[in-house]
């Protein structure tokens, strides 16, 4: 059984003689929770539209379980919340709700109940033009869970949300990929995401420049992982003269190992016994690795235009 939610074969999409998107090819399995990051123009917004059918690709092509993007069947399984959402001011939430579910076919009862779950219950009798940004992008997030998709595109989702809401609001993701539906998340947001994603892909200048999880990301860019390392009495010069590493504090040492180094390292602080207080390892960030590729890529495309 074929279990790929969303394909794209070397898909290029060009304006104005100049490609957006360029050789694009990736599968998103079933209940995958991908994030999609790259730098403005990279190409992210772009992809999304193609995926939904309000691009046609100038080569390759794009299928959703299947089908052609904007098909009916592939519309039917597709839920989608861009960056900005807008909804007739004069409606409430509950009106807003109960007419996409008008749109989609579905329980109009039960599309009401998503309020609840996006902590909008309290407001729903409200008019839309009385809401938040936030407020607006959580009802916008209440439209998009309207019925059973099989694919969720969302681009920008946190955008405008309080810390709570953007906890709640991954929450509900971890729900909808829980429940099956496989997630396709742009963000800017990094350090949020680096925990609530199966995998993450990169894209730099309409190219593809990463794809796998963030563990194997990590090992494939060789970047130091940083240990700090607090003694009990033991001054830090003397502490750094026994591991290596640079003093940080009066009791502290920043060392900086390979991940093939790490297990050594950490053997050689820990045999030192009662000498130390504690240990934190730190590995590199998903904020690490995305420059990490994102610059490479740079390197890659002055030095083939030179």
């Amino acid at each position: 059984m074929n279990n790929t939610v969303l394909r794209a074969e070397n898909v290029r999409m060009t304006f104005d003689g100049r490609d957006a998107v360029k050789d694009l090819s990736f599968e998103l399995g079933s209940a995958e929770r991908v994030a999609l990051l790259g730098h403005n123009g990279a190409g992210k917004t772009t992809f999304f539209k193609m995926s939904l059918g309000f691009l046609t690709p100038t080569d390759g092509r794009i299928e959703v379980l299947g089908a052609e993007p904007g098909s009916d069947k592939a519309r039917a399984s597709t839920a989608f919340l861009p960056e900005s959402v807008a909804f007739q001011r004069t409606l409430t939430g509950v009106e807003v709700l109960k007419y996409y579910a008008r749109l989609k076919g579905e329980d109009a009862k039960k599309a009401i109940g998503l309020l609840e779950r996006v902590g909008l219950a309290e407001a729903g009798r409200r008019r839309v033009g009385t809401y938040s940004k936030g407020m607006r992008q959580r009802l916008g997030l209440a439209q998009a869970l309207i019925g059973t998709p099989k694919l969720v595109l969302l681009d920008e989702p946190t955008s405008g949300l309080d810390p709570i809401s953007r906890q709640n609001f991954y929450d509900l993701v971890t729900e909808i990929s829980g429940n099956g539906a496989t997630v396709l998340l742009s963000s800017h947001a990094l350090t949020e995401m680096e925990a609530r994603t199966d995998r993450i892909l990169i894209m730099s200048k309409g190219k593809l420049v990463a794809n796998d999880t963030l563990d194997h990301l990590r090992t494939a860019a060789r970047l130091p992982i940083r240990l700090k390392v607090k003694s009990k009495e033991e001054p830090a010069e003397q502490l750094a003269n026994r591991l290596g590493g640079t003093p940080v504090n009066c009791r502290s040492v920043e060392i900086m190992c390979a991940h093939e180094d790490k297990i050594a390292r950490i053997a050689a602080v820990t045999s030192l016994g009662a000498m130390i207080e504690d240990i934190d390892v730190h590995l590199p960030t998903l904020d690490d690795v995305y420059k990490h590729f994102s610059e490479k890529a740079d390197l890659e495309d002055s030095a083939g235009e030179a």
